[in-house]
């Protein structure tokens, strides 16, 4: 082989960007052993092994461990199946990057203490079945024991919130608030009163199910009230809630009379709990759904107007 064709290691390092100690290194290890030796015994290299090393220097820039780069040298695996599999783990280690990023950024957010941190990391990493068992279980104790409207609780399982792999912090937080929120004793005590109010509902024949086209009626006749500033006691109430008694009567097969008035204004007290629309707001954040309109007001006016006028006008 012609002298000119082979570089010295001083050379080869120019070249290639790597220390002299490096390339010793390699040639040590068997990866890139030197192609000759001067007759003073110094290492040479040719254009081969330069490409080889360039190939080493990238492999270990992207992270590639020593034992996997002298398997692509040996052309015992192929460079593309090094990429696939490394672009994978990759992946995985980006997925924890942003993870720890949204906690770290929701912790800031939140100001919190070591404590509620070390929780909050824990519960992220949770898997999603795990994830589900905190909302499952909250369902079981609130509703496992009452006969309650099914369709209610099938909206609760088949709402599940779902975390994604690589969460905002606003995610984390709602996460964590959903888990506290859910966890509460008071407010798994105020959801039981409402399933036993439901099995009552259903033990005195009310088999209907969610009404959400009642809910919307309600939500949009009451918020045009609100909007013009009209005082639930105002005479001009009295067709607003007209309206919608038409449409409970009509729903639940009932006559539109005091009694009814008495009973809507006791679903509504039962139902209006701001916690529970916080449940629904968690969920919507967590699964990136629409933000959720808070009804409480909705409903507050709606009851006032209806003990205002007990009676059909």
């Amino acid at each position: 082989m012609d002298d000119e064709t082979l570089f010295p290691i001083g050379a080869l390092a120019e070249r290639t960007g790597l220390t002299v100690k490096t390339i010793r290194f390699y040639a040590d290890k068997g990866i890139v052993p030197p192609t000759s030796h001067s007759p003073a015994g110094y290492r040479l290299y040719d254009i081969d092994a330069l490409a080889r090393l360039e190939l080493v220097r990238t492999l270990r820039e992207l992270d590639i461990d020593l034992p996997t780069v002298r398997r692509v040298l040996a052309r015992e695996t192929s460079l593309a199946e090094v990429a696939v599999a490394h672009a994978a783990a990759l992946d995985a280690q980006i997925r924890v990057l942003r993870l720890r990023r949204a906690v770290l950024r929701a912790v800031a957010n939140r100001e919190s203490k070591p404590q509620e941190m070390d929780l909050m990391h824990k519960l992220v990493n949770l898997t999603q079945a795990e994830r589900h068992r905190y909302i499952h279980d909250f369902i079981d104790d609130t509703f496992g024991g009452a006969d309650a409207n099914p369709a209610m609780v099938e909206l609760l399982r088949t709402s599940m919130p779902d975390l994604p792999e690589e969460p905002t912090a606003e995610q984390v937080e709602a996460w964590m608030e959903l888990v506290q929120l859910v966890q509460d004793n008071d407010f798994r005590a105020a959801v039981r009163r409402m399933a036993e109010y439901q099995e009552r509902q259903r033990a005195d024949g009310d088999s209907t199910g969610l009404h959400h086209d009642l809910t919307e009626a309600v939500r949009a006749e009451v918020g045009r009230a609100l909007a013009a500033g009209m005082a639930p006691d105002a005479v001009e109430a009295a067709a607003v809630v007209n309206t919608l008694t038409a449409r409970y009567a009509e729903t639940f097969g009932r006559p539109d009379d005091a009694d009814l008035r008495r009973w809507i204004v006791e679903r509504l007290e039962v139902a209006n709990d701001a916690r529970v629309t916080r449940y629904w707001q968690l969920v919507s954040t967590i699964n990136n759904w629409p933000p959720m309109p808070d009804l409480a007001p909705i409903f507050a006016w709606f009851g006032r107007a209806l003990k205002t006028r007990p009676r059909v006008y």
